[in-house]
Order: structure tokens, then C-alpha cells, then sequence
């Protein structure tokens, strides 16, 4: 179960280590840059944390001919979400998405990439993104286990985390890994000190919940799926320990060690 505190300035915190990081938008005013894949895309719960904390957002989405920025100094960082298209697919804005992440990386802000952003991160870095070798999927809850590095970073992961993906990722080369699953192993990973990926939906929030089991029900029914009904089932049982670690993890991700 994830653990929340709050810092002496109103904002989420984290404790790292025996660094306690914590997130809030008086101390950097700029906006962070989200990437979204389609129309009527939103950044869920992870737009209204950090929202709730003081921090803006500045949305684009490449699929409609929005631009993204040759430099993030006017950025306190990026997130690049998932959607429906893979990151082996061939269309320019994609393309273009994964040759831009090395702008974040090489100015070194703090960067997130969230399933098919995970895995566009991962296409960068020269790893392989590809489906299941059985076939299988992962539309459901599912185990999530942290590593001893996830661990030091953040002590409390949730044990079951929200699913919707048919494609996993390899380690890139120079990569930590954070968080391992049983069926497609690499869950969560960590480049440099900055740039982090996730497989998983810690953003989901009730309404997405809804609109992505009606409008993709049929995904429910693919091999390893989990029916409808589980998805609730899960959410009612499950989804307080990941919004507690979600709030922690953006606090990790794009706040600040907190005064001593």
C-alpha cells in the first residue's frame, strides 16, 4: 500500500530513502508538458493530482497536429500517455513522439512515459516492444511486484495495479528496473535519474474505468482478459493503495527534495 504525506509547504510528499520529496506548484510555476494520443484523450487522475497541488498542465496532442516543444525550459517536465496506437507502428507523429524524447533526455527533466508512452521511451532507447509470445494481453488487475530498487526509491507499491495493454517492453540497455509482473515481467523502470517508465494505469479514474470497458469491451474478451464485472471488482478493492502510490510516485517524479 502506497503512503502519502504532506510537506510543510501544503504539497504531496514522498519519502525516498532518507530524502522526503514533495510536490508542490509554488516552488516551480512552469507548466509540465502531457502528451496525449487522441482527441478525447485526458490525463485522469494524474492530471487532477498534480492539478490539485498548485501544478499546470500544458496539453498537447501530436495526432492532431499539435507541436511539441524543440526544448523544455519553459517546462517543469513531461508526461507522454498511452492510447490506442503501438509503438511500432509507423505513423509520423509517433515516429516524431519517440525522436523528440531526446529532448527530455538529454536536458534531463523529469520525465514519464505511461504504457504506450512507456514503451515509445523504451523504442528510444533502442529496446523492443512486442505482444506476449502466447498470445496473451493484460486488460485487468494484475500482481505488481516492486524490486529491491523500487523499493529504495518508494517503499510502499501497490500489490495488484490496473491493466490495458497486448504489448510488453525489454529492459532497455542502461535501465533500473523498478516493478516486475508474472506475465509480461517489466512493469516499471527507471533511465538515468530523471526519465521513468510505467506498463501500468495508475491514472484510471472511475469515469475512464466506464468509457474504456464499454467502448472497448471486446478487449475484455481477449485471451488472459478480464471480464467486465472484474475490472470494478478489482477497482473496489485495489485502487486506494494506487492512488496513495500515485501520489507518492508524482511527488518522486517531478517534485522536490524538501527542506531539512
Amino acid at each position: 500500500m502506497g503512503r502519502q504525506g504532506i510537506g510543510s509547504d501544503g504539497g504531496i510528499g514522498a519519502a525516498t530513502g532518507s530524502v522526503r520529496h514533495v510536490l508542490d506548484g509554488a516552488s516551480d510555476p512552469r507548466p509540465i508538458l502531457v502528451v496525449l494520443h487522441q482527441e478525447t484523450s485526458t490525463p485522469g487522475r494524474v492530471g487532477q493530482v498534480l492539478a490539485a497541488h498548485g501544478v499546470s498542465l500544458d496539453i498537447r496532442r501530436p495526432v492532431i497536429g499539435d507541436a511539441l516543444p524543440e526544448t523544455l525550459d519553459a517546462h517543469r517536465g513531461a508526461i507522454v500517455f498511452g492510447g490506442p496506437p503501438s509503438a511500432n507502428d509507423s505513423e509520423p507523429h509517433l515516429s516524431r513522439e519517440i525522436d523528440w524524447m531526446a529532448v527530455p533526455l538529454a536536458e534531463g527533466r523529469p520525465f514519464l512515459g505511461i504504457c504506450l508512452g512507456a514503451q515509445m521511451l523504451v523504442k528510444h532507447l533502442g529496446g523492443c516492444v512486442a505482444p506476449h509470445p502466447e498470445g496473451l494481453v493484460e486488460v485487468g488487475y494484475y500482481p505488481l511486484e516492486a524490486t529491491p530498487a523500487g523499493r529504495r526509491l518508494l517503499p510502499d507499491w501497490p500489490s495488484m495495479i490496473y491493466q490495458w495493454h497486448r504489448e510488453g517492453f525489454d529492459l532497455p540497455a542502461g535501465a533500473e528496473l523498478l516493478a516486475a509482473g508474472d506475465r509480461f515481467p517489466h512493469q516499471a523502470f527507471r533511465y538515468g535519474q530523471s526519465a521513468f517508465g510505467i506498463q501500468f494505469h495508475a491514472e484510471l479514474t472511475l469515469a475512464m474505468l466506464y468509457r474504456w470497458t464499454t467502448l472497448g469491451h471486446e478487449k475484455t474478451l481477449l485471451p488472459g482478459a478480464q471480464r467486465r464485472r472484474a475490472h470494478f471488482d478489482g477497482r473496489a478493492l485495489h485502487d486506494a493503495a494506487v492512488q496513495r502510490w500515485l501520489n507518492d510516485f508524482l511527488a518522486l517524479v517531478f517534485g522536490e527534495p524538501a527542506p531539512r
